[in-house]
């Protein structure tokens, strides 16, 4: 089997069966004319409907198909790891997204950038969950800074590099231009059609935002500290003792030289407190650091990513 593809197309599918037929019809059309070798992958998440019987048929097509519903983060996860594709688009299986907005997003990559997103400019979603949206776009430009307006939009262009080590969890599928931003790659941002959805009910709800909140506090550690955690927890730990030290001391100059009864006051209580979480949160970054260590060793990776070496 010949492994040089130019595109992978990856889409996880869950109870799309109105979709799923057209959406492959469509993506088929738009690859077509660019005259690039292409593959399209569904990933199929636990349906428990006919998507998966009206996959069938359809060609090309690599069916991928979980035993149960793991979540569209894991969707893309498995679909980008059997590609074969130099660029990988990802995109939603909801027909929301237009195919023929690859070409777009192929010509932005050709300026020379990693990733490219596109930015749904003019929604086609109900009111609320627009609202839902911009408010986690606020959140995250205050914690990620990723550069971008729409990090919620699944359709996106990957050079095929960008995934060397990286593996998706929780909703982090959301927020990978940001990862990757992190790491050094260079990413970019079109403005892409977006389309009312006809078939088929959302999958989107408060558990996934609830979710996604969580993420982006976690890229937010990952951005700040991941190569020194210590000074994250360490830093707190000592300012959180000195507090401590500093009202057991003042307790003590009222005990000895104003002969103030303490036994009635609760400051006493709040230092002691304060220097055992000091002391608890200075060990944990010390932990954390050995912990971080251990895991770029075992990858056999470092926190930088070389883009290339050059000898002459």
């Amino acid at each position: 089997m010949d492994n040089k593809l130019d595109i992978s197309v990856i889409v996880p599918l869950y109870n799309e069966e109105g979709n799923a037929r057209e959406l492959h019809k469509r993506i088929v059309e738009a690859c077509g004319p660019l005259g690039k070798t292409y593959e399209i992958i569904f990933v199929d998440d636990g349906s428990n409907d006919e998507t998966v019987k009206n996959c069938q048929g359809l060609a090309p097509l690599r069916l991928i198909r979980f035993r149960k519903n793991y979540g569209q983060t894991a969707g893309f996860d498995a679909g980008i790891k059997a590609a074969r594709g130099e660029v990988v688009i990802t995109m939603d299986g909801d027909l929301q997204n237009d195919p023929r907005d690859i070409k777009l997003l192929l010509e932005k990559m050709n300026e020379g950038f990693d990733v490219v997103s596109g930015w749904r400019f003019a929604r086609k979603d109900p009111f609320m969950k627009k609202l839902s949206s911009r408010m986690a776009n606020l959140l995250r430009k205050i914690l990620v800074e990723d550069n971008i307006h729409d990090s919620g939009c699944s359709l996106k262009a990957y050079k095929r590099e960008c995934f060397k080590d990286v593996d998706l969890f929780g909703e982090m599928h959301r927020f990978m231009p940001a990862i990757l931003q992190f790491d050094g790659y260079k990413v970019g941002e079109v403005k892409v059609n977006h389309f009312p959805r006809i078939h088929g009910k959302t999958k989107y709800n408060w558990k996934r935002g609830v979710k996604g909140i969580v993420d982006m506090i976690s890229i937010w550690f990952w951005r700040k500290y991941s190569n020194r955690p210590v000074h994250l927890f360490g830093g707190g730990g000592i300012f959180f003792s000195l507090a401590g030290f500093a009202i057991l001391i003042w307790m003590a100059v009222e005990k000895i030289f104003f002969k103030a009864s303490l036994s009635e006051k609760i400051w006493p209580l709040i230092g002691v407190f304060l220097v055992m979480v000091g002391i608890q949160l200075f060990i944990f970054g010390l932990l954390a650091d050995i912990l971080l260590k251990n895991y770029y060793k075992n990858r056999g990776t470092m926190n930088y990513s070389i883009k290339e070496i050059i000898e002459s």
